[in-house]
């Protein structure tokens, strides 16, 4: 086996941690073959909510630079309840939240960042990106680990990252017969222009709130652009990220909503949609010399905004650990233990918030009072534990 080989990771995914594990690499001096099944990267995508934690780790990558042009820097985060439109809390963002963690917190298109990630990869002489092999089985032995790819192309390293996702191949080198559960909702995202977006085009985080779905809405593209989400309980369910949503099912779920926001949704076209999904807790993320990182290791719901930064962070943290040569093994090892109890953390508090956006009747009046009564910094600053982190 070739020394470059012996001494690279391959990375299994080239979204956003599987990009940034390999930037977090490089300047670490270590080699990486990222493997991405795709036959070219697809421009299509969602809105991501970047809170301070994940811009450190774009800033330290030296991506933040690359897509600090096209974010969207909200003043705060308005609440209303879904089916009046009453605001019911502004916790704040923009210079506030910025001070307190000594960094912004950004909202982007998913686009966007990939390709900042991307241009950013594309600048290191040590990574490289495979376009098209898409990783089917995993063999390993105390010296190596090798990829297989569908057409039965094979890949060498020193370990394999799966940063393949929520339905990740790589996971059944780890933990076998895991695999993710239908949770009984969807999301459905659309962008729209800033001029069509109504109420909608304010510089802050929308948060709506209604017993069985809930909506938030966010500037992308620079403000040019706004990027929405309905989240609501239904039948439906896919693999596919990217499917088609269904007008019919989207109206019912808008129904509950005050006129001036379901308004302005129907109205846009392009809507899309995906089935949100839980998985048991694994056991580990990491076996001998294949590790997991992102969704592939910890999917979360998007009820706190969280699943690609705790992405961004896993990468960072696992770069450091796989810095030193000859020692593979045990940095999947250690990161596994590392970081284990801040994902269980931050799913469960997703979990949580799922919960109080969707609660109903009594309860949701009293929630709507305590929001009501709360000030928008106290609920932020019970927050200081995610967006403080830092590697």
């Amino acid at each position: 086996m070739p020394v470059a080989a012996s001494r690279r990771i391959l990375i299994a995914g080239g979204g956003i941690g599987g990009l940034a594990l390999a930037i977090a690499l490089a300047r670490r001096c270590r080699a990486s073959l990222v493997l991405e099944g795709r036959a070219e990267f697809s421009p299509a995508g969602a809105g991501i909510q970047l809170g301070p934690n994940g811009v450190r780790v774009l800033e330290s990558l030296g991506v933040a630079a690359l897509l600090a042009p096209h974010v969207g820097v909200p003043e705060a985060v308005h609440v209303f309840r879904g089916g009046t439109g009453r605001q019911l809390a502004a916790l704040p963002l923009g210079a506030w939240i910025a001070a307190r963690h000594g960094a912004p917190y950004w909202v982007a298109h998913r686009a966007d960042l990939h390709g900042a990630l991307k241009a950013a990869a594309d600048t290191h002489d040590l990574i490289e990106i495979r376009n098209g092999f898409e990783v089917s089985s995993v063999r390993q032995t105390d010296a190596m680990v090798e990829a297989t790819a569908g057409n039965g192309a094979r890949e060498t390293g020193a370990a394999l990252i799966g940063a393949d996702g929520l339905w990740s191949a790589v996971r059944a080198a780890v933990a076998p017969g895991v695999t993710p559960r239908f949770a009984g909702a969807s999301a459905s995202r659309v962008v729209l222009a800033r001029d069509k977006a109504g109420r909608l085009a304010a510089n802050t985080v929308g948060l709506w709130l209604s017993p069985k779905a809930h909506v938030v809405h966010y500037p992308v593209r620079g403000g040019a652009e706004i990027a929405a989400v309905v989240i609501a309980e239904e039948t439906w369910q896919s693999r596919v990220w990217d499917a088609e949503a269904d007008r019919v099912q989207l109206a019912a779920h808008l129904a509950a909503f005050d006129e001036s926001l379901a308004n302005v949704l129907l109205a846009a076209d392009g809507w899309r949609r995906w089935s949100l999904n839980r998985m048991d807790e694994l056991p580990t993320w990491a076996r001998g010399r294949t590790g997991l990182i992102g969704d592939a290791a910890h999917p979360m719901f998007p009820y706190l905004a969280q699943g690609g930064v705790l992405a961004l962070e896993d990468a960072l943290v696992l770069a450091g650990l796989l810095a030193e040569t000859g020692r593979e093994a045990e940095a999947l090892a250690s990161f596994s233990e590392a970081r284990r109890a801040r994902a269980r953390r931050v799913q469960e508090a997703s979990r949580r918030n799922g919960w109080i956006y969707h609660l109903a009747g009594p309860m949701g009046l009293a929630r709507d009072a305590v929001m009501a009564a709360a000030s928008g910094e106290r609920l932020m600053a019970g927050l200081d534990w995610l967006y403080g982190w830092r590697a």
